[in-house]
């Protein structure tokens, strides 16, 4: 993969002071202390980093628990608004592990998995499995043995032949399950073609002529309860055009319906995006809420049926902006772009295999140094990092102090969600711990993999030919300081 040509329309402005954080993007107790050092949930990066190395992801807990509150008050006021109820599940895809399982659920949200191993995860950290939702386009069998066994709360229903593998489940165990069935309501919601999940040439879900179909095989099977539909059209997305247009395709379905029996739930997804860079503005989730229940509620009045109670499944918007990754800065490298421009390769200790979106995606991130503050000219970066491809980019296009250089820390905020979860061991790269921070204290959640770990799955070795070869990770320090 190559980089792609720069183009000066895409440049972001250049900043008054390279130093400043932007409001919006980073963690909402992020600030210098006086020294110009960055700290993160009342702790300096420069501690962190040397307690924890680098790259190091950090998690503001308080930022995840409160980001959790807001989202489920906004959506239970606007359901309320219109005599409905609403559930907000959790999206685990977007992050998950046992803590943060934890926090969820105690700020009252239920949970989202889409794999038997996101699964096991909420079950370990002490979920109610009634307070589960699946969903995934390819459940194996045993997949949906364990949902069943455990008594996963919902099953969102993908396709013909997983609804038939749940029908054969539930005869052999003399069960009952809760199902929904995905749908795609047509409506291409403003964003990435790989991020926008609801038009029809993809693969989740059913189209809406055919779901009614399926829904009427579900309520032929007694061990199935119909519990209603359920539409996600996609991620990172601003405003409320999409999800009204699509909200009311989906209810038109959801009004047909209730003439075969009831309709209890409508499950809207999630998508809800969150700024990376100065400049973005995403819909507060207040009005997100209340633009998408008011919208189902139009609908529901023009077809003279009752609201229906609503399910969320935000992620990105509950740990995106608590998350920020920690690199230092191990070369710089001017190269000109043109007769005019010159930009600077900051080199860092990561790369795609801690943050792939930029290379999925497109996705665009910002940074600032965190071990200082500097009154250098701004200069324009692009942070790239250790792997040998070149669309191993960090930050595509951003301005730091010019006198950025090596052992310098570098943060890059609104990592919360999507970067661990993406994360891989691209040239044998260990994957970085995740951190996280409460009441200024900071204590590892996700230990750092090292080279012995990768090198026990290699069946190619015993345990005592590896002995001696482990290299050293200069990055690394110790985790139980």
């Amino acid at each position: 993969m190559s980089a792609a040509p720069l183009s000066r329309a895409d440049l972001p402005s250049e900043p008054a002071d390279a130093n400043a954080l932007v409001t919006e993007v980073w963690p909402s107790r992020a600030d210098r202390d006086e020294h110009g050092v960055l700290r993160l949930g009342g702790i300096e990066a420069t501690a962190l980093r040397d307690r924890f190395g680098t790259p190091l992801y950090v998690l503001d807990e308080d930022e995840v628990r409160a980001q959790a509150r807001r989202a489920l008050a906004a959506f239970r006021a606007a359901a309320e608004a219109h005599g409905a109820d609403a559930r907000v599940y959790y999206a685990g895809k977007a992050f998950l592990s046992t803590e943060v399982v934890r926090w969820v659920t105690e700020e009252g949200l239920a949970v989202d998995v889409c794999t038997g191993g996101e699964l096991a995860v909420a079950l370990a950290a002490g979920a109610d499995p009634s307070r589960l939702g699946f969903h995934g386009n390819n459940k194996s069998v045993a997949e949906l043995e364990r949902a069943v066994e455990v008594g996963v709360g919902s099953i969102v229903i993908d396709s013909l032949i997983e609804l038939e593998r749940l029908a054969a489940i539930v005869e052999r165990r003399d069960a009952t399950q809760a199902v929904l069935v995905r749908v795609n309501s047509g409506v291409h919601a403003e964003t990435h073609d790989f991020l926008a999940t609801a038009h029809e040439d993809q693969k989740f879900g059913f189209a809406l002529e055919d779901a009614a179909a399926a829904v009427a095989r579900i309520r032929e099977i007694d061990g199935l309860v119909f519990v209603g539909l359920h539409c996600h059209i996609g991620s990172q997305i601003f405003g409320t055009a999409g999800f009204r247009e699509s909200a009311a395709r989906v209810v038109d379905l959801h009004a047909q319906l209730l003439a075969g029996g009831d309709v209890p739930v409508l499950n809207l997804g999630g998508g809800f995006g969150i700024a990376y860079r100065e400049g973005d503005d995403p819909t507060p989730i207040e009005e997100l809420a209340s633009g998408i229940a008011d919208a189902v509620a139009r609908e529901c009045a023009v077809r003279g049926i009752p609201v229906p109670n609503l399910a969320f499944e935000p992620g990105r918007a509950i740990v995106g902006r608590a998350g920020v990754t920690l690199y230092e800065v191990g070369t710089t490298k001017p190269v000109r772009v043109d007769e005019t421009l010159t930009r600077l390769y900051v080199s860092v200790d990561g790369g795609m295999s801690d943050n792939a979106r930029p290379a999925l995606y497109g996705a665009q991130f910002s940074a600032r140094l965190a071990s200082r503050t500097s009154d250098a000219a701004p200069a324009l970066v692009r942070v790239v990092g250790k792997h040998c491809e070149s669309g191993d980019i960090v930050v595509d296009a951003e301005y730091l102090p010019g006198d950025v250089a090596p052992g310098d820390l570098l943060a890059v905020p609104a990592t919360g969600a999507y970067c661990v979860s993406l994360s891989s061991n691209y040239n044998h790269v260990p994957r970085p711990p995740v951190v996280a921070l409460r009441g200024g204290e900071a204590r590892v959640i996700v230990r750092r993999e090292t080279v012995d770990d990768l090198l026990a799955r290699d069946a190619g070795l015993d345990a005592t030919s590896t002995e001696g070869i482990r290299m050293p990770v200069l990055s690394e320090r110790s985790e139980s300081k």
